[in-house]
């Protein structure tokens, strides 16, 4: 642990690190996103750091926040045995730069990043949706996308082909009333 937190320190030093956390002996910075490349590069190129695998890109959406999109790197180095997370803030309409040249795992990521959540990803070879249809409109994991989505896709036998008709959800609403066990008191 005093080493890790050294390694931190140092590299607040030494590099444009806005905030860093230390959880259960992991690492994670906190850095702008105009800076992500030159701070992954150094990263990665380094003696002191050695961080040579992306082991994975995932990202969370705080709805409430101006920058509700956190991506976070998650980067191992093997010389060193030490996990790194690197965290961006972005919204739902910044570019960040790909990072493809540095991390060449980072395609599949990507893809996956601008299909569930559409972050678009700048300079990125092959930026195309691959695990929604390619008709398919929105993106599933922003928290603002409606959980039945906007088509309904079947096969439609009369016509011997698949039809895609907009979802019509016609529900009453209903109410519900539960007994509380705390609101029936036992007499003895």
């Amino acid at each position: 642990m005093k080493i890790l937190q050294n390694f931190s320190q140092y590299l607040l030093k030494i590099l444009p690190i806005i905030t860093y956390t230390l959880y259960k002996n992991e690492l994670g910075i906190n850095v702008s996103t105009n800076k992500l490349i030159p701070i992954l590069f150094f990263l990665k190129n380094h003696t002191n750091s050695q961080f040579k695998i992306l082991s994975e890109i995932c990202t969370v959406d705080y709805i409430n926040k101006e920058k509700r999109f956190e991506i976070i790197y998650n980067l191992l180095s093997i010389r060193f045995n030490t996990r790194l997370k690197v965290k961006i803030m972005v919204n739902e309409l910044q570019p960040i730069d790909s990072i493809i040249s540095l991390y060449r795992s980072a395609n599949w990521c990507e893809r996956e990043i601008w299909d569930m959540f559409g972050i678009f990803f700048i300079n990125h070879p092959d930026l195309r949706r691959i695990l929604t249809d390619y008709g398919f409109e929105g993106h599933p994991l922003r928290k603002d996308f409606p959980l039945s989505g906007f088509l309904e896709i079947f096969y439609n036998e009369l016509k011997k082909r698949i039809v895609y008709e907009p979802i019509n959800l016609s529900q009453q609403y209903r109410l519900f009333e539960f007994n509380s066990p705390w609101d029936n008191k036992i007499k003895a």
